[in-house]
């Protein structure tokens, strides 16, 4: 990455949150006009499918059911968080790549699902993850997928830093 004068921090990384975002949004347009609802197309049997869901709640259709009020609840909660990580990208320093490759992929999938939750009303999601027809993980998407990613590099990232913080034991 080139060097960015340290008044922009690591925004530059903001790059990769619009390519997350481009992509999410591509093949949920795709999922959504290709797909019925809860039409299964199997990738591999047993294991993986195309399917089309629509999510109205948060992670594991967390208050879905709820009256309306949850769409605007969780986007406002998405732009609250989207604006932190853009403040947080600035005042990132030089050698902070991997906690700015995290908060640009966690970034680009929380405003993916934002624009889907204020455009549509709800989530499209489109990943099915299962095992034979005894188990079945809740459908995704792939801003979903940026932002568990994102969140596993925070979680390398910290203790990445806690490592180098430590003072050496002779």
């Amino acid at each position: 990455m080139p060097n960015v004068p340290s008044r922009f921090g690591r925004l530059a990384w903001l790059w990769l949150s619009l390519l997350v975002f481009a992509v999410d949004q591509a093949s949920k347009f795709y999922f959504d006009n290709n797909l019925t609802m809860y039409q299964q197309i199997v990738v591999i049997p047993d294991y993986f499918s195309w399917t089309l869901a629509y999510n109205k709640g948060a992670a594991f259709s967390f208050l879905a059911g709820e009256s309306g009020w949850q769409r605007w609840f969780f986007a406002a909660i998405a732009i609250a968080v989207s604006a932190v990580l853009v403040v947080w990208l600035k005042r990132l320093k030089a050698d902070e790549t991997l906690l700015a490759v995290a908060l640009a992929l966690v970034l680009g999938g929380a405003i993916g699902n934002l624009v889907d939750r204020i455009v549509l009303g709800h989530v499209v999601d489109f990943i099915l993850v299962h095992w034979q027809n005894r188990w079945r993980f809740p459908a995704f998407n792939l801003a979903d997928s940026a932002i568990t990613l994102g969140a596993i590099l925070l979680g390398l990232d910290m203790f990445k830093s806690k490592k180098t913080e430590e003072p050496a034991h002779d």
